[in-house]
């Protein structure tokens, strides 16, 4: 076992999770992890199945005496995001992810950890393999494809699963027991740019301009934080430029790398006569950014380095109308909830920006606990990029997953934590896609929780996890289901 992970509790549990971190499982990548949860099964008298989308259901004979216990569905997604710092090598279709522990908290090398949703795997394979855990018949669900849209529950072969109660280890808060989780739809737009070529670069100077040094974050748990959106921010330096009547050839504007994170890193290819006046005015901007994000974005830069440029240059025409666009499309918090105090009902990020020989995509990524609200923003969000020339491919989405207060697996998990942990676990709905939505859709009248341990900035190379909070976590599952085993 790796030496940052020697003294964490439970040995079960960070064995596989040692294990899960050496295979790459990026999204779309997953079936070398899924022939990993394959083994263990076949290993352990457990049998197995797989749909056509690549999920996997494992089927575990229940403990000694608790074959009567009801079926139980333990779910977690196989896939991770990869994301990195610019300056760090790694393949994310061949490396390890490194570790790094600092104190309580584990964190990768400059990368992802993988924590979302690896300790959720882990657990549920350590259910299978530790003989300490009694529990009655299990399912084990491993989807595939979550973070690029939730894609193995999507297309879920719902016959493969016999259980009626699910527990979805797929949260990132030690503590709260997740009900609820907000729809979410994803809109893409592509643009042929009109581009014309320079009459000459005498007395232009090339420049890449960069926005770098942000947090990011999920686009839908970390939305009310309030970070710096990198798309955003450049936009706003390029217009001041432009106001402030320095010459700006425009010939390239890319960032953002997933729909489901706050884009950390933009840049902008650009000619100018004036490169020192711009460098004064991307100084001034870079002073009033991390004015208005004081206290939540550390290290932000907005500077120009000279680099070869192509001297095809957008149209003025085409340069403006993408960056008033960029100014017109709603990013961050739209509404809050009524009905839920501090939870976000509907958001939207924008997420990517992409040029690659002359055709300009737009990517936002909008989430809402209201159906109709969710609908209504992205209309709108259509409407603009249809408006800018744009031609729009905007998704059906997914649903979201209403909350149930009588559930009985969330009235045993909670009575389960108050007995370990002497107070009453919170009841909290979550502003992102929990695969529980589709799930229950898959599956009518599925009971449904979600619970896990304390992971911070996931989909970002800062994410860590409370190690202490994965004991917390790993004693509230074997207690859950030792309960149900008893409940037979």
């Amino acid at each position: 076992m790796d030496e940052n992970l020697i003294d964490a509790q439970p040995p079960s549990l960070w064995s596989h999770f040692d294990e899960i971190r050496k295979i790459p499982r990026c999204s779309g990548a997953e079936s070398a992890v899924a022939a990993h949860v394959e083994q263990i099964a076949a290993r352990h008298q457990a049998t197995w199945q797989a749909d056509a989308a690549g999920n996997v259901v494992i089927r575990v004979p229940a403990s000694p005496g608790a074959e009567q216990a009801p079926c139980v569905i333990l779910q977690a997604h196989l896939d991770m995001v990869g994301e990195k710092n610019a300056d760090v090598a790694h393949d994310f279709a061949a490396d390890p992810i490194g570790l790094r522990r600092e104190g309580e908290m584990l964190f990768a090398q400059g990368t992802t950890l993988g924590a979302d949703n690896g300790v959720g795997i882990a657990a549920a394979l350590a259910v299978v393999t530790d003989p300490g855990v009694v529990h009655g018949p299990l399912e084990l669900l491993f989807t595939v494809d979550e973070e690029t849209g939730l894609t193995g529950a999507r297309n879920l072969d719902a016959t493969l699963l016999r259980g009626r109660a699910l527990l979805n280890l797929d949260s990132e808060e030690h503590g709260a027991l997740f009900i609820g989780c907000a729809g979410g739809a994803e809109t893409a737009a592509r643009l042929q740019v009109d581009q014309r070529p320079l009459p000459g670069t005498r007395g232009l100077t090339p420049l890449k301009i960069e926005v770098r040094g942000l947090a990011g974050g999920h686009s839908g748990i970390d939305i009310h934080l309030d970070r710096g959106n990198a798309l955003v921010i450049l936009r706003d330096a390029l217009a001041r430029v432009l106001a402030l009547g320095i010459e700006l050839q425009l010939a390239s504007f890319t960032g953002g790398s997933k729909h489901n994170a706050i884009p950390r890193e933009a840049e902008a290819l650009v000619w100018t006569s004036a490169p020192m006046r711009l460098d004064e005015v991307l100084r001034r901007e870079t002073e009033a950014v991390a004015a208005r994000y004081q206290g939540r974005e550390q290290g932000i830069r907005i500077q120009a380095q000279v680099v070869d440029v192509p001297v095809q240059v957008w149209s003025p025409l085409v340069r403006d109308r993408f960056l008033s666009l960029l100014a017109a499309l709603p990013h961050g918090v739209i509404r809050m909830s009524q009905e839920v105090p501090g939870l976000v009902e509907t958001s939207n990020n924008v997420a990517v920006a992409a040029f690659d020989r002359g055709m300009l995509t737009l990517t936002c990524s909008s989430r809402s606990s209201v159906n109709g609200e969710l609908r209504r923003v992205q209309q709108g969000i259509v409407d603009l990029l249809a408006a800018a020339g744009f031609e729009v491919d905007a998704d059906e989405g997914y649903p979201g997953w209403a909350p149930n207060l009588e559930s009985p697996i969330l009235r045993q998990v909670e009575q389960v934590f108050l007995a370990q942990f002497g107070k009453p676990a919170q009841r909290k709905a979550i502003h992102a896609g929990l695969e529980c939505g589709l799930l229950g859709a898959k599956v009518p009248g599925l009971d449904m929780i979600s619970f896990g341990p304390d992971i911070f900035s996931p989909h970002s190379p800062t994410e860590h996890v409370s190690v202490p909070s994965v004991a917390s976590f790993w004693q509230l599952l074997c207690g859950v289901l030792a309960e149900i085993a008893r409940a037979r």
